[in-house]
């Protein structure tokens, strides 16, 4: 295990049962108590937590979130938001190691982007020291797509975290774009597509857009096994009829479609990344036919799961 310096705020956690984990677990904890914890585990349960405002993120395997009666899987295609305050519990429980990488924003940091956002810079620059504790932004507290500047933003993170950079400015500056980032995701996945909803009355907008995204987390976190429409509905508190206008409206596809294309992405991650038969990959994400995931993979990406795994 490489030792790590403590003149640098960098702590090693230790390892319980090392037969079952190949690699270290690392927290970076910078002087304005912004928080950066990656580790490597095959099986870990984390209790019931009080979360400040953070970013979870897996890069192999996934983990399972408990947030009061929801339960949410996390997949190297995704990233969960969770509010500052919001109690929450996770485990992992794999056959390959889980690579996983939680930032955590400090109240004082986060309040301080936060009302940014919020002012003109001629306000701004009245009181440029302000304290406080300025509201988070109201945000739906979800998985949200992991790619593009906001997964190139995390990958460096994750690079500066295990190469131990003793750079606090810079590490502060890839945060605040994180945030930035985070915003840009926000807007497009929850903003945006509330205004794609056919409802003139805004508070409509809102409560609809919370419940199709119960339906989308649901589907993103149970992709794998046979799931009805009626089980999406009732997770989401909506009628069956009311759930497909609605979420096609949203998200400009139906729930199966969208459900398709989860079992797709999965499916061209684990031809990347592991050396799994075409038939158990099929096994795993949920297709039981062979013969129509080629079909609608080759549909979907113009080539066949075999070159499309010979060309990355």
């Amino acid at each position: 295990m490489k030792k790590i310096t403590n003149t640098l705020c960098w702590k090693n956690v230790p390892i319980t049962n090392p037969e079952k984990l190949i690699a270290m677990k690392l927290l970076r904890v910078l002087k304005n108590d912004n928080k950066i914890y990656s580790e490597t585990v095959l099986q870990a349960y984390y209790p019931d937590r009080e979360s400040n405002f953070s970013i979870k993120t897996v890069f192999s395997g996934n983990r399972t979130f408990n947030i009061g009666r929801r339960q949410l899987n996390l997949y190297p295609d995704s990233f969960l938001a969770i509010k500052k305050g919001t109690t929450y519990s996770s485990k992992i429980d794999s056959s390959i190691p889980v690579n996983n990488l939680s930032i955590s924003f400090s109240p004082s940091f986060l309040s301080d982007f936060n009302r940014m956002q919020k002012y003109n810079h001629a306000d701004l620059l009245d009181e440029p020291f302000q304290d406080g504790d300025f509201p988070e932004f109201s945000f739906v507290e979800t998985i949200y797509p992991f790619s593009g500047d906001m997964k190139y933003n995390i990958m460096h993170l994750k690079d500066h975290l295990e190469h131990e950079i003793p750079d606090d400015l810079l590490i502060n500056e890839y945060l605040h774009h994180c945030l930035l980032n985070y915003y840009k995701v926000y807007n497009k996945e929850i903003v945006d597509k509330s205004e794609r909803l056919n409802f003139l009355n805004s508070g409509t907008k809102v409560e609809i857009l919370k419940r199709l995204t119960l339906a989308k987390e649901y589907i993103i976190s149970n992709y794998n096994k046979a799931i009805e429409l009626q089980d999406i509905a009732r997770h989401a508190c909506l009628s069956v009829n009311h759930l497909l206008r609605t979420f096609k409206q949203a998200y400009g596809q139906s729930p199966h479609q969208f459900l398709i294309k989860t079992r797709l992405d999965r499916s061209k991650y684990l031809l990347k990344h592991t050396n799994y038969t075409i038939n158990k990959i099929v096994e795993i994400i949920g297709f039981e036919c062979p013969s129509s995931f080629i079909r609608l993979f080759k549909s979907n990406n113009h080539l066949t799961p075999g070159k499309y795994r010979i060309g990355n």
